[in-house]
């Protein structure tokens, strides 16, 4: 089962993910949580919010922080795992690429896709949706929000599942494993 999971800044979707993928698994199957931003010292802010989702993860669960979510899906494909998210590997990615001022991501999603595809344990993808705001208002806002649109659609096709999390609560855009609604 993979599932991509939606949402804006302080949406839930983060919560909800990690209760979606401790139900998704079966016995003692471990539990990887993949965390891709960064923990910079000094930000208080965002080091608080770096410790809110550590103390809210089962201690039997194991960490990874690393932004190459490709290599570490395919070292351990027996694990459930939790990618938060995607917003921050695709930052990292486009770091790398000189994505900023018009280089490419491509062979690094390429990749990601690759791997997400080949993964055969529960899999949660967390990503923030863009598109419910403004335009952004420099060129390398909206690169990042282009880009970011482009592979949670990649994202979303290769999924079985995807929702939405608005206000804590899960809308589902899709599951594989519904009968489609006929109108």
């Amino acid at each position: 089962m993979r599932m991509l999971v939606l949402g804006g800044i302080r949406s839930g979707k983060s919560q909800w993910a990690e209760s979606a993928i401790a139900a998704a698994v079966t016995g003692s199957q471990p539990v990887c949580y993949l965390a891709t931003g960064p923990a910079p010292a000094g930000d208080a802010d965002w080091e608080a919010r770096v410790a809110a989702h550590r103390s809210r993860r089962p201690t039997s669960w194991s960490t990874v922080e690393t932004t190459d979510v490709a290599t570490q899906l395919r070292s351990a494909p027996g694990a459930a795992t939790l990618v938060d998210d995607i917003g921050s590997w695709l930052t990292a990615a486009m770091d790398r690429s000189g994505a900023w001022r018009g280089g490419s991501v491509a062979d690094d999603v390429a990749d990601l896709l690759d791997a997400v595809r080949g993964f055969a344990s529960p899999l949660a993808l967390v990503s923030p949706e863009v598109g419910l705001t403004v335009v952004p208002p420099t060129e390398a806002g909206r690169r990042f929000a282009d880009e970011l649109g482009l592979l949670n659609q990649r994202l979303a096709a290769l999924c079985d599942r995807v929702v939405l999390v608005v206000a804590g609560q899960p809308v589902t855009v899709k599951d594989t494993g519904q009968a489609e609604a006929r109108p």
